[in-house]
């Protein structure tokens, strides 16, 4: 039986993904099979969970997946694991106001399931009010359990005994301990931390994290704090369905942002995806039947994307006869031009007519639901799509194009028209992770 746990903490910053990282990496290295999943929609942390075990993570979202799409990745995530940890994004209760368990927090997860949860707490610039704030999360909820702690960024032996009796003295056992250490932090950039990919020394650095976590927590007892896994049986009917039957799919630095559970749902229902890289100047194979291009850094390769000539003649090609799909950077890399940090205007792929700016920044963050105005690579006109929409971005050209989808937020208010359709080709800003459930779509 697999056993889970997850790993969260008050507010995002806290370190829970190092603690994470840490602990996946120290028990694969034990020789068990560990898997790392991820509340919510983020897709940077589950590389680096599949980096530290070998096994593939996975987002689990309470909002933007039906219930029974939940269990299905819930379920696969047991395969072939011991242990499943969670990692919360943000604050472990965080989410957005919805109907009860469909917030997209990670204590969702915990109810649903009935997994503890081992709280991860920087108490520096802090001492016994750290056992303040650990009954707070121990008595909030009482279909959430906190299993243990785990203190973070201390900065002495004192310091640790001071945090550490206060919260043992309330009930909650203390398992882990670590020292602060800058050099354990993880780099970040505009959209979280740098990808794992992206690291020469990558394994060095989960090495290293795993050697702390040896060192500064009790593994046997995070271990015995984990509960049995077994959730109800699900279904992928909400699923993405592929979008073809061989995918072209842009993967390199700056197309990286595609969800774990899309790309092996696509594999699971008998796609085979074809990777190319647009920063190799390299074209989406002819033998393919749709090309997508997912989101991820092209702000800070646009002049090498400018001047892919063989990528920007392949996919012009590509477009007049097949579809071509872009989520978020890959949306900005359709257009005519991109404006990067330093104010350098870009010329893009042009195959739609809004041009971005990356010079000119606001933040969008947060849940959509998309209703399709038209078939494209997401669906057919008319279907709810659930995702997400992070971006710094904006636009500065809307071109002509006629409008993809009407989009909403996480609430349901509405947003207006998104996304942009010309021919074969479409795109948004926002990243799709799941079809909403169909009685919804019908309503």
């Amino acid at each position: 039986m697999t056993r889970a746990i997850i790993v969260g903490a008050p507010r995002s910053g806290s370190g829970k993904t190092s603690v994470t990282i840490g602990i996946l990496r120290a028990l694969a290295r034990r020789g068990l099979k560990v898997r790392g999943a991820k509340s919510g929609p983020d897709y940077i942390d589950p590389g680096f969970h599949t980096a530290a075990t070998g096994l593939s993570g996975v987002n689990l979202d309470s909002w933007a997946m039906p219930p029974a799409l939940l269990n299905a990745l819930a379920g696969d995530a047991t395969e072939d694991a011991d242990f499943v940890f969670l990692e919360s994004a943000m604050g472990l209760f965080d989410g957005i106001p919805a109907a009860p368990g469909r917030t997209g927090s990670a204590a969702d997860l915990a109810r649903l399931y009935g997994l503890p949860v081992l709280l991860v707490l920087d108490v520096s610039g802090q001492s016994t009010t750290a056992a303040a704030v650990a009954k707070g999360f121990a008595t909030y909820d009482p279909g959430v359990r906190m299993a243990g702690v785990v203190l973070n960024r201390l900065g002495s032996e004192r310091h640790r005994r001071l945090c550490g009796d206060a919260i043992e003295a309330i009930g909650l056992p203390v398992v882990g301990a670590i020292l602060r250490d800058p050099s354990l932090n993880l780099p970040e950039r505009h959209l979280g931390l740098v990808q794992a990919g992206e690291y020469e020394n990558l394994m060095v650095h989960l090495d290293r994290l795993a050697d702390t976590v040896e060192r500064s927590l009790d593994l046997d007892a995070v271990m015995a704090l984990a509960a049995p896994f077994a959730p109800a049986s699900g279904s992928f009917d909400d699923a993405l369905p592929p979008p073809g039957q061989r995918i072209a799919l842009a993967e390199d630095a700056a197309f990286t942002f595609l969800y774990p559970h899309v790309a092996a749902y696509w594999r699971k229902a008998g796609a085979e995806i074809v990777a190319f890289s647009p920063l190799a100047d390299e074209a989406p194979s002819d033998s393919c039947d749709v090309c997508w291009l997912p989101g991820g850094y092209p702000e800070l390769h646009a002049g090498r994307l400018a001047a892919a000539a063989n990528f920007r003649a392949g996919i012009e090609a590509f477009a007049a006869t097949r579809p071509v799909h872009g989520e978020c950077g890959g949306f900005m890399v359709l257009g005519e031009a991109l404006e990067d940090a330093s104010g350098e205007t870009h010329r893009m792929l042009g195959l739609l007519g809004h041009a971005t700016s990356f010079a000119k920044r606001k933040m969008n963050l947060g849940y959509r639901e998309a209703r399709l105005r038209a078939d494209c690579p997401l669906g057919a006109q008319g279907t709810l799509i659930r995702g997400h929409e992070f971006h710094y971005a904006q636009m500065i050209a809307t071109g002509s194009d006629e409008p993809l989808a009407d989009l909403a937020d996480g609430q349901g208010n509405p947003l207006g028209a998104s996304g942009y359709r010309r021919g074969h080709v479409s795109g948004t800003f926002f990243h799709a992770i799941a079809r909403g459930e169909r009685r919804e779509a019908r309503a």
